[in-house]
């Protein structure tokens, strides 16, 4: 057995041995890292710490956020106090490079405090690739309405990742006689689509935008 996860048989999944989660955490501040170091790349030191300590602040609240669930599915997925914002505007302060970065750097983390591992593939569906694509708010940072843009493009990318490690590694689940595509279609979206509509909802409102528009200038100021 690797010297990085054990097999809980009963369950079937792996789990995170100590040597595990060291190479997670590892991997987490390598990323946090690059975004200092390439993130910005003609920007002052300063600004890049700045960057660096916006990002963590959003990785930080979005890890905290994702433990208040309103609601939590069986197997996996849960409707969460506006977590995927959080991370989400690191796109949106900084553009896609810095957000798909920190997108990353918050699904290793989700990764170190509530694994499910069932395979290699899966893990990067469900973890960095699903995370990371929160950073996609940052292809709409210059538009008009790229704040809730953005935003819905990212949790759609996020849906996507896990709907696809859904049909490939968790069809077994499906209701006998229905189709497993259909099943982790609708699955994912039970608690994706809700928190999308309440958060849209919430960015929409003229004072929120406002808020944020300040941070994001705050956020970028030399």
């Amino acid at each position: 057995m690797s010297i990085f996860l054990i097999y809980d048989a009963e369950n079937s999944e792996y789990l995170l041995r100590p040597l595990g989660y060291a190479a997670l955490a590892v991997l987490l501040l390598a990323l946090l890292a690059c975004i200092f170091l390439f993130a910005g790349k003609h920007s002052s030191r300063k600004m890049k710490t700045t960057e660096l300590v916006f990002c963590a602040m959003a990785i930080a609240l979005s890890t905290v956020t994702s433990f208040i669930k309103f609601v939590n599915l069986p197997y996996g997925g849960s409707v969460t106090l506006f977590s995927m914002l959080f991370v989400s505007l690191t796109g949106y302060f900084y553009g896609p490079k810095t957000g798909l970065m920190a997108g990353v750097a918050y699904g290793i983390l989700q990764l170190i405090t509530g694994p499910y591992i069932y395979a290699p593939l899966q893990v990067l569906l469900d973890y960095p690739l699903a995370f990371g694509a929160l950073g996609l708010s940052g292809f709409f940072h210059k538009k008009k309405h790229g704040l809730v843009t953005g935003y819905v493009i990212g949790v759609t990318g996020r849906y996507l990742f896990h709907v696809i490690s859904g049909y490939v590694f968790f069809a077994e689940y499906a209701p006998e006689a229905m189709n497993p595509l259909l099943y982790t279609l609708g699955y994912n979206l039970t608690y994706i689509l809700p928190e999308l509509i309440l958060t849209a909802l919430l960015l929409s409102v003229p004072a929120v935008k406002k808020a944020v528009g300040q941070v994001k200038r705050q956020a970028n100021a030399s």
